[in-house]
Order: structure tokens, then sequence, then C-alpha cells
């Protein structure tokens, strides 16, 4: 029998497919054996409109995902009679905020994976290394104030909310609608959805509401917005006027941003908000569009994993200035803290920053060493490049000038202060003879007994402690808290240092010895070179080098909120003070220093979960760091115990009941997560040792199969 020229019983049905681009629903007459390519071919000849379809791919809003397997058949992918499917273009306009505060307009893959959505994103921009960074949505208050699953519901749009009965889409519930690859399904019951609820019937839903002009497609092209000199506000460019002026235009970034980047900004003031900022990284195993990104929405992109491969100011102009712009950022918004003294040193290295970006090139410095923290200067040519690799290789690992017999082990001898704190109990720091060789700190009464090694007072293994350092150049405080692993613990002890020089051998062979590293390592000299260094730009220079009256400094561009205190004056003499100090360092050796000096901080590269571990009632933190997790007081901050990822077995999550279990070889931890999804602490986990198989092969590409393998959440 036949019905409107189709055979009736044999098997086939009308598939409803609603073209974005047109704005039109046609039907397909299908069978459940036909892949999905057949159904585009006979869509676009249905349509008999001579344009490019390439780039369109089926995206099934039901299901929240595409449709991207062509050889699959409608009966594979469980497409039925009653499925609608959206014909629409994979590449869409995105708007993207770069660490720096500006925004771009780009065109995005929204149908691959959200690493690889990155990693295109970052070759047009020219940043190496894409793998370092991620997507995150823009954080709003309510963000801060409650745990990941306690976040109330977003409330619709009063301007026109719900067309046809349909919910604007939710762009900031940071929850995926499938679940990763490998994983029990568990994501699917979600009782938050990013992506819209479909209607029936209709192509109300095809574009967020209130977005005009979702479906009309431009050239490939970037809108900029600038707020100060020598760029015009919300300068529009298309990426064809814009790739012969891209590198320069992203190496220097304007010295305030725009209003709008200003109002969206958010000041963390607990470690739970801070803990709580993380809950807005996308799923990088899932599509952007996967996660409730439409188009038109705005992202953020930000460096996600604190480890700077091969940063090099000749190859890496952009990148450095976008990492120098997410420190400055952390600083003056407070999420990284910091003390005054290091505050002022900060903004004395923006000043500088400042002042020799709004020169022109011919009249800026030239790279300088002197007066800044070592930091890696650009070589002049490969060859170069290629000798001192040799040079190294052929001299070998500098052993400690404390030992002058190369057969022996190097050992750091010194009369410091030890003060270990109790409870209750008020105790003055009293002087020890202590010596640290082979990881280990010992501890005597007097100069024989450490010459001779005999009543060690106390001796404890360094490998795996927290090194904080606790400094004050104007009062004369130099003290290394360390915090050692015990059966207890971590047992907390204060060293202090008599000066800087003392003080600088004593920090570099702790933080060596944290990670595993004896004074015989070829670091050491490099690393206490770079902690004199840092101490050196702190130091308050006898008059500043620039006039105050010459120079408008507004101080709240330069120093975070609560060392503004001080009157404006006396604060603008110090800033000036500290810049004289670092006046003549060019315009990449001042981000440099300014790079190098954040990575100094106690609390750089420390990602902030709260959680609940297993047969524990009361909320914890989880610092992830690119070496080790760390259970962390709540209140405070202090460590409570360190797990090394050299200790570690494997990592998975339980779908069902979202725990997380990470083996090591001293114990399993079990934990659920309060403050993100326990796929994004699985993710940074997995991140970082990713990222610590990267190597210095110039070919080696970036291996995104074991990257998902790793942070994919596969059982």
């Amino acid at each position: 029998m036949i019905a409107n020229g189709h055979v009736v019983g044999d098997g086939s049905w009308d598939l409803r497919v609603f073209v974005t681009d047109l704005q039109t629903e046609r039907l397909i007459r299908v069978k459940g054996d036909v892949h999905i390519g057949g159904v585009m071919l006979r869509l676009v000849e249905d349509l008999e409109i001579s344009m490019d379809w390439s780039d369109h791919a089926l995206w099934w809003p039901e299901q929240n995902k595409w449709l991207a397997r062509t050889r699959s058949t409608l009966d594979q992918c469980g497409v039925h009679a009653d499925s609608l499917l959206y014909f629409t273009p994979m590449h869409k306009n995105l708007r993207v905020q770069l660490p720096d505060l500006r925004y771009f307009d780009m065109r995005v893959d929204f149908s691959i994976k959200t690493f690889s959505a990155v990693g295109h994103v970052c070759k047009e921009l020219g940043i190496r290394h894409p793998e370092e960074l991620s997507f995150c949505k823009p954080l709003e208050p309510n963000h801060l104030k409650y745990n990941y699953k306690d976040l109330p519901k977003k409330k619709p749009e009063q301007n026109g909310a719900q067309r046809n009965g349909n919910l604007a889409p939710d762009t900031n519930t940071f929850i995926a609608n499938s679940s990763p690859v490998g994983s029990t399904g568990s994501l699917e019951n979600s009782p938050f959805m990013c992506a819209p609820v479909t209607p029936t019937r209709g192509p109300a839903a095809s574009t967020p509401v209130g977005t005009p002009g979702a479906n009309t497609w431009g050239k490939n092209g970037y809108t900029i917005e600038r707020n100060s000199s020598p760029f015009s506000a919300n300068m529009s460019l298309n990426l064809d006027q814009l790739n012969g002026t891209l590198e320069s235009t992203l190496a220097s970034s304007p010295a305030t941003p725009s209003s709008e980047a200003k109002r969206h900004l958010l000041r963390p003031k607990s470690l739970i908000e801070k803990a709580r900022m993380n809950v807005s990284w996308l799923d990088s195993s899932l599509s952007i569009m996967e996660q409730g990104v439409r188009e038109h929405d705005t992202l953020c992109l930000r460096f996600k994993f604190y480890v700077f491969y091969d940063l090099n100011p000749k190859y890496d102009a952009v990148r450095i200035n976008q990492i120098y712009a997410q420190a400055k950022w952390q600083l003056l918004n407070e999420e990284i803290d910091c003390t005054e003294e290091e505050m002022l040193m900060f903004a004395a290295l923006q000043l500088q920053v400042n002042l020799q970006a709004a020169q022109p090139p011919q009249q800026q410095f030239p790279s300088l060493e002197s007066n800044g923290i070592p930091a890696s200067s650009p070589i002049d040519d490969d060859i170069d490049a290629a000798l001192n690799n040799l040079q190294t290789t052929l001299e070998g690992s500098s052993i400690s000038t404390y030992s002058s017999d190369i057969t022996s082990v190097p050992e750091l001898k010194d009369q410091l202060r030890f003060l270990k704190p109790k409870r209750f109990t008020l105790k003055a720091y009293k002087k020890y003879w202590f010596t640290c060789r082979d990881l280990h700190l010992y501890m005597y009464k007097s100069r024989d007994d450490m010459v001779h090694h005999s009543h060690c007072v106390m001796s404890c293994n360094l490998k795996g402690c927290e090194v904080t350092p606790d400094v004050n150049i104007s009062q004369n405080k130099y003290v290394i808290k360390l915090e050692v692993p015990s059966s207890e613990g971590m047992s907390e002890m204060y060293i202090r240092c008599d000066d800087e020089t003392q003080y600088s051998r004593w920090m570099a062979c702790c933080r060596l010895a944290a990670k595993g590293r004896s004074l015989a390592d070829s670091s050491y000299e490099t690393e206490k070179q770079m902690i004199l260094d840092f101490l050196n730009l702190q130091r308050r220079a006898e008059e500043p080098a620039i006039n105050p009256s010459t120079l408008d400094l507004q101080v709240e561009d330069f120093v975070a909120p609560k060392y503004l205190k001080k009157s404006r004056g006396k604060l603008t003499q110090r800033i000036l003070e500290a810049h004289a100090n670092v006046k003549k360092l060019s315009l990449v050796d001042a981000k440099m220093n300014y790079i190098k000096a954040w990575q100094l901080l106690p609390d750089y590269g420390i990602t902030l979960f709260v959680v609940k571990f297993m047969d524990s009632k009361k909320e914890e933190l989880l610092g992830v760091a690119y070496n080790r997790i760390m259970k962390m007081d709540i209140n405070t901050g202090d460590h409570q115990k360190t797990w090394r990822y050299n200790t570690m077995k494997a990592w998975n999550i339980n779908w069902e009941i979202k725990h997380m279990m990470v083996q090591f070889e001293e114990g399993n931890i079990v934990f659920s997560c309060l403050s993100a999804d326990c796929k994004v602490v699985h993710e940074f986990i997995g991140g970082y040792i990713f990222l610590s198989t990267r190597s210095k092969d110039a070919s080696q590409t970036l291996n995104e199969e074991l990257f998902h393998k790793l942070t994919g959440g596969w059982s």
C-alpha cells in the first residue's frame, strides 16, 4: 500500500530535522538502518539550496549529544520516530575572556571535546602548550556562597525567558548532562541540567532566548574590547586584518580592564570561597555544547595547571603576558595570599611592566638579568642553546661547597634557633646546632655533638614535608615553617635563621629535600640564588627613581584591598621605593620576574576543594598541587597530611555514590567533593600526572588519548 508517495508498512518513518540556518523543519523518510551520514545527505538534497554544508552536523537536544559518528545507524544511536534533531554548524561564535580579562569573539568547534577545542583556540591565539589551559564558566556571587550541590537553581530571565514553555539554557550550573567515557552513567541522573529542555515541536529552542542573531554567521574574526590607549574601546577586527598584529596585540594588555570585566570580578573572603571558585571548570572529555554552552555565551580561558613547560621569551611573548596577567589578578583579587612587603614588590614589577609597555619598542630597556630573579632569557639562536645544554651535560651536577670530597655526601651545618609549638604554651626560640644530610634533618645541643654525630636531640626525614616561608625583612625575621609527616599527621616546627644568606641556604635545602633531592642536586645553587633575589626585590630603596608628583598612580590597581588601609600618598611612596629595585628590567624580564616571584609564594599552584573524607562528618579542605595532594584545615589552611604522586598507585571514582578513591603506598583515601563535581578533582590529579610525562623532545606531539585516559574517570 502506498500513501503520500511512501510504502506503508515497510518499516520507514518520518524523522523531524530542524535546520538552524534556515529556521525551518523538514521531515525525512528513513529506516532504522540508515546511517547518520545518509540522513544528512538526504536532508541536503531535500533542501535544494546551493551552499557549503560541510561544517554542519546533527545535534540531538533531548539527549544533549552530537551524532558525530556518521557511519552509525539511527538504531545504533537510539534515534526513533518521536526524536527531533537539529542540523546545525559545528563551529559557532563564542565569547572568550582571556586571563588579562579582555574579551574576544571567536569561532570555536562546539562538537569536539573541550580539550581539543582549547587546543585549537590557543593555536589561533599563538599560545604554546595549550594542555596547561582550559575553559571555565563565568562565576557569579552565589557560587561563592554555596557548595556545589546546594547551589540554588538559576531563575529564568524576565525578558522572554520562556518561549513555547522552554526555559532558557542555564550555563552556570556546571553539570554535564552526560557521563564521562567509562563511567557508570550516574551523571545522567543529576538534578541539575546544563542543556535546555527541548520542546516537543517547533524551532524555538534552537538558540538561547534573548540572543539576537544566534543563527547568523559572519567571517572568522575577533571582536577585541580594550579600554586604554593605543586601542579604542570596543574595537572590532576581522581575523584576516588581525593576523598580522595578533601576537603584538596579545603580548601586551591594557593597564586596567574594561568596566564590564571589573563588574564580574569576584573576591573570595575565605578558604572555603577560594575552594568554591573551582566549581566552574568544564569537563575536558565532553564538548562545550554538551555542557550547556550555546552560541554567543561567554567562557573564560584560564591556565588550569600550574606547571609552565619550556617558558621561553623568544617564542612565548603571548603566553608570558597571559600568565603574568592571571598571576596579577590572582594577587589583586586576594585569591592567593602574600605579605605586605611582597605585595609592594609585585606592585613595583607591575609598574615597571606598565612603564615599559608605554614605551615604543626601540626605547624599551634591553633584556637584563640583573636586579631580578634569574629567569630563562631568550637564546640568540638554536646553536647557542645546544652548546649551553652540552656544557651542562659535560660539567654534570654541582656538589655543595659544604663538602669538598666528591665521594662524600654533601652536608649543610649551622647554628639555628628552633621552636616546636605546643598548645596553650608560650615558648621562645632556643639555639641548637643543625645538620642536613641525605634528606634528613638532625638537631644537636652542642657543636661537638654535631661534629661527631652523637647525642642527637631530634631527627626527621624531610622528604614529603611541607615547607612554608615566614619572612618579614623590615623586622629581620627569617623563619622556615616545617610540617613533617608523622603517624599522628603533620608535626609542626619552626626554624629561625639569623640573616637572609643563612635563610636562603636552609630554605633551598628544605625545599629540595621535600621533593626528594639532596644538596648534591644541580638545582641547589639556582634555588638558593632565586630565594636571595626574591628577598632583594622586597628591600626598600633609599629614594624612589621616579618623582611621585610626576606620576598619577591609582594604588587600587596595584595593591590588594586588604593593604589599602594606609594613605594613598604613603602607599605610592612605598611602591616607588620598591620600583627603584626593578627600574632597569625590560618589559619581558619584568613579567618573568613577576611570574617567578608568584611561583615562590607558599600558596602558589594549590587548587582547593571542600571535601568530606570517609568516616568523617566534618568538612575539610583538599589541596591539589602539581606533585602532591594535601588534607588541610578548612579554617586556617594548615597542612594535616600530605600524599605525594610518586607514591600513588591508582585513582578512580565511584560514579554511583560520587566518591573518589586514591590509592597510595601508605594506604587509601576516600572522599566526596562538596564544592565541585568529583570529576573536577579527578581531572586535576590526572592532568598533573599527564603533564609530568612531557619531555624535551621537540618532535613530541600532544598525546590526547593519554590525557583522556588519565582524566576521563575510566574505571
